[in-house]
């Protein structure tokens, strides 16, 4: 096990984050604009996310890279400043958690499809080693690879991220299939435990894509498929569309009413994903608590 995961699981279980987008949104990013731009020219306002997450007990905070690699940064015409967004979301993170908590730097899908032959595997696996580089170069703690629905490119994210040396968190996104147990490219969990755990991950989870009482039984197949610790970050619900506002209606309670089961279905890290927030860090950690 690798040593940070060791220490962090000393005492379990271990309290991550909450949601990204939706609070850099909150904070007035428009709809459409380059979340992690605003590492170069709002850190300020990013800064304010891990520090509200680790005030309500976070013990794991991500950092704004999620669409931090050269292949996704091109839509919004960044795609020669990875280097340098990645590092300082790491540096921002770094900063907030102030020693409280440790920074994972948050690793995402490249938007190209690789089995439709619009990116080969050598190009993501280099994709994804320049962005794992420098949020490593920027001081993250550890690596998160998250909201995968391709198992094969998840498998070349883990590869570039454990090539740092350090800690490496796999996630896929499960929202698919009868049961929503499969990601949309139709793995199962089953699948993604025995693929992520053969290219080295050191955690092994599941994010995004519903809501957490839908997780529960993922969480379950995760930990019966896996011996590696499990992670897990739901939405708070379905979103809906109100007006032209996206709102998720579950509320923090709602939320952490469910944390027992996960925890008996094997989670060692806890937190949230789309619409949650630093109320809902704080609602789990109070049923933690108790």
């Amino acid at each position: 096990m690798h040593a940070v995961i060791a220490e962090l699981t000393k005492s379990c279980p271990v309290l991550v984050d909450g949601a990204w987008g939706t609070q850099l949104q909150a904070r007035g990013l428009p709809v459409g604009a380059s979340p992690d731009g605003w590492n170069l020219t709002h850190a300020n306002l990013v800064e304010e996310i891990p520090r509200a997450y680790v005030d309500a007990g976070s013990r794991v905070v991500l950092t704004n890279s999620f669409r931090g690699n050269r292949l996704a940064l091109a839509a919004d015409d960044l795609a020669d400043r990875v280097v340098e967004l990645n590092r300082a979301a790491a540096r921002i993170s770094k900063s907030a958690a102030a020693e409280q908590a440790v920074v994972f730097g948050s690793i995402g899908p490249s938007g190209k499809m690789l089995c439709m032959g619009e990116v080969s595997a050598d190009e993501l696996r280099d994709v994804f080693l320049q962005q794992a580089t420098a949020l490593a170069s920027g001081g993250a703690d550890g690596l998160v690879v998250e909201t995968m629905a391709d198992l094969e490119e998840a498998k070349l994210a883990v590869e570039a991220a454990k090539s740092t040396g350090l800690a490496v968190v796999a996630c896929m996104c499960f929202d698919s299939g009868p049961d929503n147990d499969r990601t949309m490219m139709g793995i199962n969990p089953e699948q993604a435990a025995e693929g992520l755990q053969a290219v080295g991950a050191d955690v092994i989870g599941a994010n995004c894509g519903q809501g957490i009482e839908g997780y529960v039984s993922i969480a379950r197949r995760l930990a019966q498929a896996t011996e590696l610790p499990i992670w897990i970050k739901a939405n708070a619900g379905v979103p809906q569309l109100v007006g032209d506002q996206v709102v998720y209606e579950t509320t923090p309670e709602q939320f952490a009413s469910h944390v027992g089961k996960l925890l008996d279905a094997g989670v060692v890290f806890i937190g949230g994903c789309c619409g949650t927030s630093p109320d809902f860090i704080r609602a789990i950690k109070r049923k933690l608590d108790a």
